[in-house]
């Protein structure tokens, strides 16, 4: 039997080891207290053996449909909203971690200049989305006035309803031009977030992610509340229905949310040409010129 695929298996598993706990450093920076706290709180979490196994798997079939959508020309756009702390962002990364961001990318706009504050609401939103061949995945979208807009009270009473009425027939424009739309909700808990919060506030690598709008958000949970379910009952419509994601476990979220995106696209193995690496051609009359030390980045490693 040829054991190399088991041999690449496990070399690349441990890669996504080494590559994940790069990325995940709050247990090795937390405070002692908070990391036994959260532990404690989360006695049933996944290991992580079985957690970078699953990912890793599913990577794979997100760079098949990456292929596919490239192939095909398709248009896909994938909306990830929720309340701070809620772990869009961590699903994010997993999801683009290994596709190529030609093709795959992220769009996080800022709050709106002044001059978008007079436009059209969605106008600001419609650059984005993508063109044939393209992934575009909102981290936040044009729901920010169903929630933060409205709670902070930047948008008026008037504008929400506005949004209400027009945001089903945008999106149905969107599908009606040959985008794929998914749409998810990441849902924690209150005491899951104020943890979260706790952590953030703790941790010297994350204490970026906390604006003062997070920390409203913690004084305002009812109101956030109220404008989530309007918002599910006004915009939850059969062409492009809400997803729910469950975000306590933020490893079982993330691997349910990307499992559950491959299950919403019909994709499937596209033609590839063989890849075969060149010979290098040999001048045998070149000599190559020895450059300054000075342009060497210092040896510090």
């Amino acid at each position: 039997m040829n054991d190399a695929p088991k041999d690449w298996f496990q070399a690349e598993l441990q890669e996504t080891l080494d590559e994940d706990i790069e990325i995940e450093l709050e247990d090795a920076v937390l405070s002692q207290e908070i990391a036994r706290i959260y532990r404690g709180s989360h006695p049933h979490q996944m290991d992580r053996a079985t957690y970078f196994r699953e990912l890793l798997r599913l990577q794979s079939e997100l760079i098949r449909l990456q292929d596919w959508v490239s192939y095909h020309k398709e248009k896909v756009v994938v909306i990830f909203e929720g309340r701070d702390s809620a772990g869009k962002g961590g699903a994010i990364k997993r999801i683009t971690q290994r596709l190529n961001p030609r093709v795959c990318r992220v769009v996080a706009l800022p709050a709106p200049s002044d001059r978008e504050k007079t436009q059209w609401y969605f106008q600001r939103y419609v650059p984005h989305l993508p063109a044939g061949g393209e992934i575009v995945l909102f981290d936040r979208s044009w729901y920010n006035r169903a929630g933060v807009e409205r709670v902070m009270g930047f948008a008026t009473e008037d504008q929400v309803a506005q949004f209400f009425d027009d945001v089903p027939e945008f999106e149905r424009m969107l599908l009606r031009s040959g985008i794929r739309l998914v749409k998810y909700w990441f849902s924690i808990t209150d005491e899951e977030q104020q943890m979260r919060f706790l952590m953030r506030i703790h941790d010297p690598l994350k204490q970026w992610k906390l604006s003062p709008m997070d920390l409203q958000s913690r004084v305002r949970w009812e109101d956030y509340t109220y404008a989530k379910e309007e918002m599910f009952e006004r915009t939850n419509i059969p062409e492009a229905p809400w997803y729910i994601v469950p975000g306590n476990d933020k490893k079982r979220a993330r691997l349910n949310c990307i499992s559950h995106l491959l299950d919403q696209i019909p994709y499937e193995n596209v033609p590839h040409e063989e890849v075969a690496l060149p010979d290098r051609i040999f001048n045998p009359d070149y000599e190559r010129e020895i450059l300054p030390h000075d342009l060497y980045v210092p040896q510090k490693y």
